[in-house]
């Protein structure tokens, strides 16, 4: 019994490998076989001598020329423009001298309704015949410049007037005991803070001299505020 099994399993094995190979040399489907690329083998072989080759026949009717001969075959006369009549003169005459010279218009003098009001401040000099002192006299320019910068900076309005003050600086050129002189001032309350703060903005001064040993000096200026 065990050997009729072997027996048939050894046929079922040889079918299936026969069918295998059937089916690889035969077309079961009915479908063609695809064609396989055939390659194709491409030689170059250099010759070393000339190639021999027969000269192409020549069209008929076609002469020995030189190619593109542009002198020889242009002969067309240069066209030349038609004279213009008076009236395209005439029109045209104008537009060419407009072009040729443009002409621009001055833009107009714009005259000023308000002239500028130019602010004058100075110090007018002081009575000093009874100071002999040289080195006082020095000192007493720089404290004069100093405040005449100081209340031209401040001055911005066209009131006018002299303001009469009087100070004490110490020898390290620091201010003191700022004063009015009221009857000998002329002018509104703006002129009065103005020249009392032109007096403060301009400190400190320089320190004394040498020649000036003292602790402090008094000094009056006249502040003169104009409009010109």
């Amino acid at each position: 019994m065990f050997e009729n099994r072997l027996f048939w399993l050894a046929v079922i094995a040889s079918l299936a490998v026969h069918s295998l190979i059937l089916a690889q040399n035969f077309n079961l489907t009915g479908l063609p076989y695809p064609e396989r690329p055939k390659l194709i083998e491409v030689k170059f072989q250099k010759n070393s001598g000339a190639v021999n080759r027969l000269p192409s026949p020549r069209p008929q009717g076609l002469r020995d020329e030189p190619f593109l001969n542009l002198n020889a075959r242009i002969t067309a006369n240069p066209q030349v423009a038609p004279p213009r009549t008076e009236r395209e003169k005439l029109l045209s005459g104008p537009r060419q001298a407009q072009l040729k010279e443009p002409v621009f218009a001055k833009p107009a003098l714009i005259k000023p309704e308000l002239a500028v009001i130019k602010k004058k401040v100075s110090l007018p000099p002081l009575d000093l015949d009874k100071i002999n002192n040289p080195s006082y006299i020095s000192y007493y320019q720089i404290v004069r410049e100093k405040i005449r910068r100081a209340a031209y900076q401040n001055y911005a309005y066209s009131e006018t007037g002299e303001i009469y003050l009087t100070f004490i600086i110490t020898s390290q050129g620091y201010v003191k005991g700022v004063r009015l002189i009221e009857e000998k001032s002329r002018g509104g309350d703006y002129l009065r803070q103005i020249a009392l703060r032109s007096v403060q903005d301009a400190s400190p001064f320089p320190s004394f001299p040498k020649d000036l040993d003292y602790p402090s000096l008094t000094f009056n200026v006249v502040i003169s505020f104009e409009i010109e």
